[in-house]
């Protein structure tokens, strides 16, 4: 395998007066995969009726006695997070999956949703906004940090919890903050008092090693456009058996009441083609391996504990609560409002050709660093003196 680092960016199309540092916000999938995805779609578009409505979910016609190029896809990428094919399936995001599972919540006058402040901003809305349509509460639990108290965060969700608690949502790895968090005690904790627990595994699929079913969780999100190399929009949702009945997408289309993976299958005509070359990511990330693992983890927990040296700040957490991204405080004189860390970014950008992630958060600016294997040291090294001249 050839060293990483820079040699490696010949491998996607990024422009090459830009150092990326933000691999996991829209992802970014290599040319090989989109190579495969538009092969995909060039088949497809030779007999378009055939391929959407016969090949991918035999919408038409008598059903193939072989499952469909939909199924074929699902079942590779089930195998890959360690679940059955028939318990996973494809939706354009995260946000389509904690959606599609809020709204098949029976939550009435009363109930209550929890989640924490951890929690992605989408997936707080998406919480908000069904709750408040069927009268009932989103609780937000405020976890102390920084630093990172792994006890104190499974506790506070614990203490939380009421007899009208209907559903927990929790992150796997927090977008902004990075942490990995303790979802197996999470679901313990919470399957105790008979509470579901809807994991947003959004940067989990090629981060870090997943087998869905041994987390013991009710139902998780996750995408695949981000570290797993699919192309974008491609996420899954993946779903106990026992749960899969009331289920349903947030588009309702010809599946309805004919099975779980029958009525995401189809929701109508779309695109499929990231889904279906998503196992083409998966191969890109199986030949590179271990090494590659360690390598954007190595990356991501040299550049916290330099920077942080260098910024004269703290870091937050432990090594082990650290995956391919880690999330660290800016220096003081950045600001520590939402309009600071915006303007920060900016800079970064257009002044200095740097892509990455800057948020305001706990009084502070914080910055997110994306670890890929086409980055290296020094465009964390690129970055210090960036900020350095942010006045």
């Amino acid at each position: 395998m050839t060293e990483f680092g820079h040699g490696w960016l010949a491998e996607w199309g990024f422009d090459p007066a830009v150092t990326y540092l933000n691999h996991g916000t829209v992802g970014a999938p290599p040319r090989r995969v989109l190579a495969v995805q538009q092969q995909i779609r060039d088949q497809i578009e030779r007999q378009p009726s055939k391929g959407l409505l016969r090949d991918l979910a035999s919408m038409v016609g008598v059903p193939y006695e072989e499952p469909g190029t939909i199924r074929r896809a699902a079942a590779e990428v089930a195998a890959f997070v360690g679940a059955g094919g028939d318990d996973l399936v494809f939706v354009d995001n995260v946000s389509a999956g904690i959606n599609a599972v809020l709204r098949s919540t029976d939550l009435r006058d009363g109930d209550e949703i929890v989640t924490t402040d951890h929690a992605y901003g989408a997936v707080t809305n998406a919480a908000r906004f069904v709750a408040r349509e069927r009268g009932a509460a989103l609780r937000i639990v405020a976890v102390p940090y920084p630093p990172f108290d792994e006890a104190a965060f499974v506790e506070r969700i614990g203490a939380a919890l009421t007899p009208r608690t209907r559903l927990a949502v929790v992150e796997h790895i927090a977008a902004e903050s990075a942490l990995i968090m303790p979802v197996q005690k999470i679901a313990a904790v919470c399957h105790a008092r008979e509470v579901p627990v809807l994991v947003d595994g959004a940067h989990v699929p090629g981060a870090l090693d997943l087998n869905i079913p041994a987390l013991d969780v009710d139902y998780y999100a996750a995408n695949l456009h981000k570290w797993a190399h699919a192309p974008r929009s491609c996420g899954f949702l993946w779903a106990t058996p026992a749960r899969q009945s009331r289920l349903h997408p947030t588009v309702i289309s010809w599946g309805l009441d004919q099975g779980f993976t029958r009525e995401f299958d189809w929701v109508g005509t779309k695109d499929p083609t990231p889904w279906l070359a998503a196992p083409a990511g998966i191969a890109f990330l199986r030949e590179l391996g271990e090494p590659a693992r360690r390598y954007r983890h190595d990356l991501a927990w040299r550049a916290a504990r330099m920077l942080t040296e260098r910024w004269q700040t703290q870091l937050p957490c432990e090594e082990r609560h650290v995956g391919t991204m880690v999330t660290i405080p800016a220096p003081e004189r950045l600001g520590d409002t939402r309009d600071h860390a915006a303007r920060v970014r900016d800079a970064l950008l257009f002044d200095h050709h740097i892509e990455v992630q800057v948020h305001a958060a706990y009084n502070r600016c914080w910055v997110r660093l994306c670890a890929q294997i086409y980055n290296e040291d020094r465009d964390i090294e690129k970055l210090a003196a960036a900020v350095d001249k942010i006045s």
